[in-house]
């Protein structure tokens, strides 16, 4: 019998009533493991209406009582640490140790959301004028959503939703229809780590579901992470209703290579940062810069490096890269290669036929390296999100970087190098939200705010960290004047000696 995964509105799980379902694959074998139930436009309406009726409470709990319940839940997101990478191999299929790691940054975020009174903490001038004393406090903004991806079904939503319930809102998430199971067995711990019914809710669905989201009246804040167009659409439908947004969007992430690096390490960092979870990660590495006579080298020990990968199952400890998600996903990243030679890149590997004994239906797609790619092939423009690595050629340091601040997207670069200066005019002189000297992925820890420029964010705050906090609450500046005691009527005895 296929599995159902429903909805978890006011703490418990809710059944689909809309009737519409939408299938979820094991992308290891390519067949339907499990229906996912869509929500109809009333079924998000319940969740937000859950939402806001325990925002009343939830709004006015005491910062104890929320950080002792993340507390809890952070113990338990830890002992089921293994059950939750399970379930994300199961729907997304990447391998075992890549899905640990996804959920070990999502605690990374959690222990910053337990910590959060350090965050909330307000600001007090004394005697600005005569008596005149003048507080700066933030509070909650209410009923809040995150829209997630399939890449990260854990991580993302960890990267919104602790922030948000420890600052006292409340949270509805519609996590992607493609691997949804992760999200409801959080909700469960959440749950059994004492989080009041209706502060954490899911629903899933498609486009009817999260439009209703960035419509609703009772939706204050909307936090996405997926696609540029998907991004700039969030942005502009939910700020056209009134709600505040931060929407990241794609990347084409560049790795800066200056003649004078360590090639070795320039190349196991390529190649890590490029083909780790399939290249399903909008921090990938998906084009390298090499900058002058190295090239040719580096693109060898690339190739050499990449070949040895262990493509199969996620569930198999020796594999090293799974299967894409889809096999629509699959098909499009094989076009970027299978059309790559006849826009003047240079083909030097091609893993569009590549299949796995025994997983002859899995969504199977292997290593994929492009040389010498123009910056007009189709491969270098576009996000392609998949296991694929464009070099690019450069005579001068100067050169790459005016190629990286071209390029629409900033996201996340790095450059390689062992001189020090160059690395400090890169990390000043590049347009990007974050950079890595000698980092391939230069994700920023929990305490550090992530996300990046230009196409790749829209919005004005970065998730977590710092952002995370001013993005889920609002300021307040109070001014107060008391009289002084010994000005009290007469026959109104406060204590005070009336020596003033």
């Amino acid at each position: 019998m296929t599995k159902i995964v429903n909805h978890w509105i006011g703490g418990r799980t809710v059944e689909g009533a809309s009737g519409n379902f939408g299938p979820v694959t094991d992308p290891a074998t390519g067949a339907v493991t499990t229906e996912v139930a869509f929500a109809s436009v009333d079924e998000v309406d319940a969740a937000v209406a859950a939402a806001k009726e325990a925002y009343l409470t939830w709004g006015q709990s005491s910062l104890a009582q929320r950080t002792s319940i993340l507390f809890k839940f952070r113990a338990l997101l830890d002992a089921h640490r293994d059950e939750i990478a399970a379930l994300i191999t199961a729907e997304h299929g990447k391998v075992h140790s890549d899905a640990l790691g996804e959920v070990a940054r999502g605690l990374e975020i959690v222990d910053l959301a337990c910590g959060i009174n350090v965050q909330l903490k307000g600001e007090l001038s004394t005697q600005v004028a005569s008596r005149v004393d003048v507080a700066a406090i933030r509070q909650p903004l209410g009923v809040v959503a995150g829209i997630t991806p399939f890449n990260f079904p854990a991580m993302v939503p960890m990267w919104m939703f602790p922030i948000a319930i420890a600052c006292g809102n409340t949270f509805v998430l519609k996590p992607s229809e493609k691997d949804p199971s992760a999200s409801v067995r959080i909700a469960e711990l959440l749950a059994e780590a004492g989080l009041p019914e209706g502060v954490f809710n899911v629903v899933h669905g498609d486009k009817v579901a999260v439009d209703r989201l960035l419509e609703h009246p009772d939706v204050k804040a909307v936090s996405f992470v997926g696609s540029t167009p998907i991004a700039r659409y969030i942005h502009t439908t939910a700020s056209a209703n009134g709600k505040r947004v931060q929407a990241l969007g794609g990347a084409k992430n560049h790795m800066l290579v200056l003649p004078d690096a360590d090639l070795d390490a320039a190349a196991d960092a390529a190649v890590s940062a490029a083909y780790g979870s399939a290249g399903e990660r909008c921090m990938a590495i998906s084009a390298v810069v090499a900058v002058g006579s190295i090239a040719d080298t580096l693109v060898d020990k690339i190739r050499e490096r990449a070949e040895k990968i262990k493509i199969g199952p996620g569930n198999d400890p020796t594999s090293e890269m799974g299967p894409l998600i889809t096999k629509v996903h699959r098909d499009k990243v094989a076009s970027y290669v299978e059309g790559a030679a006849a826009e003047g890149s240079e083909v030097v590997l091609d893993g569009t036929g590549y299949t796995v004994d025994g997983f002859e239906d899995g969504h199977w797609i292997g290593i994929s390296l492009l040389d010498k790619v123009p910056t007009t092939a189709k491969a270098y423009q576009e996000e392609i999100f998949g296991p694929v690595l464009c070099v690019l050629r450069v005579d001068t340091y100067e050169d790459g970087v005016a190629l990286i601040n071209a390029s629409p997207f900033g996201n996340g670069t790095a450059i390689f190098t062992r001189d020090g200066g160059a690395a400090r005019r890169f990390q000043l002189e590049i347009e990007a939200g974050m950079v890595g000297v000698n980092v391939p992925i230069p994700v920023p820890v929990g305490y550090h705010s992530f996300g990046g420029w230009k196409d790749s964010l829209f919005g004005d705050h970065h998730v977590y960290g710092n952002d995370g906090t001013h993005f889920y609450t609002r300021g307040k500046v109070v001014t107060t004047r008391w009289p002084d005691p010994s000005e009290a009527p007469a026959g109104v005895d406060l204590g005070f000696p009336r020596n003033h």
